[in-house]
C-alpha cells in the first residue's frame, strides 16, 4: 500500500496545478450571473457581484448601438472603438465574451496594444485594412491586408495593430474571449504611465537622446 503512497500524492499535485493554471475566465456554474454594483445580498462571482436572478430582466442581456458610427474625428488617430464589456452589458459576467466595434477615417490607426486577458476575432465589414500582430521573442511579425468579410485572429496578450490603408472609411467587428480582456495601448502605457518612468531607463531602453524621451512623454 505505501508503494501507492507517493502516486497518489503525484497526481494529487497535477490535479490541483491544472486547476491553478487557467489563461482565460472561468467557466460559469450557473446559467447566468448578471454583474450588479449594488453588494447587499449579493454573491461575488469572477470579479462582479451577482444580481437576484429574480430580478432579473432581459435589458440585463441587452445593449443597443453598435449601429452607430463612432466619432474617428475626436481621435488624434482617427479611430473609434466601442468596446461592449461586463461594464456596458452585466448579462456578460461570467461568460467570458465581449464585443467591439471598430471605426476608421481613412488612414486611421488603432495603435499597437495589447489585451491581457483575451484572444480578439475581427471582421472587416467596410474597406480596408492593414493588420498585424508581434509574437513574443523573437518577435516576429504576422501581418495580412484584410478586405470587407475578411477575418483575422490576434492571439491573447500579443501586441497587435490596425491601419486603415484606403481612402475611405473602415468599419470592423471584434469579438473577445472575455468579458473584461483588457487594454494595454503600447506607447500611452511606455510614454504616458502615471508616474511616469524615469527618463534614464527609457533613454537607455530605447536607446533614444533624453530630449526625444522628454518630448514623447509630453505627448502622452
Amino acid at each position: 500500500m505505501m508503494k501507492g503512497v507517493p502516486y497518489l500524492f503525484t497526481v494529487a499535485i497535477m490535479a490541483l496545478a491544472t486547476t491553478l493554471v487557467s489563461a482565460y475566465d472561468p467557466s460559469p456554474l450557473q446559467d447566468f450571473c448578471v454583474a450588479i454594483n449594488n453588494t447587499d445580498s449579493a454573491v461575488f462571482v469572477n470579479g462582479k457581484f451577482c444580481k437576484d436572478p429574480a430580478t432579473v430582466t432581459a435589458n440585463d442581456f441587452f445593449f443597443p448601438g453598435l449601429n452607430i458610427p463612432g466619432n474617428t474625428a475626436a481621435s488624434k488617430l482617427g479611430s473609434s472603438v466601442n468596446l461592449v464589456n461586463v461594464d456596458k452589458l452585466p448579462g456578460l459576467n461570467t461568460l467570458g465574451i465581449s464585443l467591439a466595434r471598430l471605426d476608421f477615417a481613412p488612414y486611421g490607426l488603432n495603435p499597437p496594444h495589447t489585451h491581457p486577458r483575451g484572444t480578439e476575432l475581427l471582421v472587416v465589414m467596410e474597406g480596408t485594412l492593414l493588420v498585424g500582430f508581434v509574437t513574443s521573442n523573437p518577435n516576429k511579425l504576422f501581418t495580412k491586408v484584410l478586405n470587407k468579410g475578411d477575418v483575422f485572429v490576434f492571439p491573447i496578450g500579443l501586441i497587435h495593430f490596425q491601419f486603415n490603408i484606403g481612402q475611405t472609411n473602415a468599419v470592423a467587428f471584434a469579438g473577445l474571449s472575455s468579458q473584461n480582456p483588457g487594454l494595454i495601448t503600447i506607447a500611452n502605457a511606455v510614454f504616458g504611465s502615471n508616474p511616469p518612468i524615469n527618463p534614464d531607463v527609457l533613454t537607455k531602453a530605447f536607446q533614444l537622446d533624453k530630449n526625444v524621451v522628454d518630448y514623447l512623454q509630453k505627448q502622452f
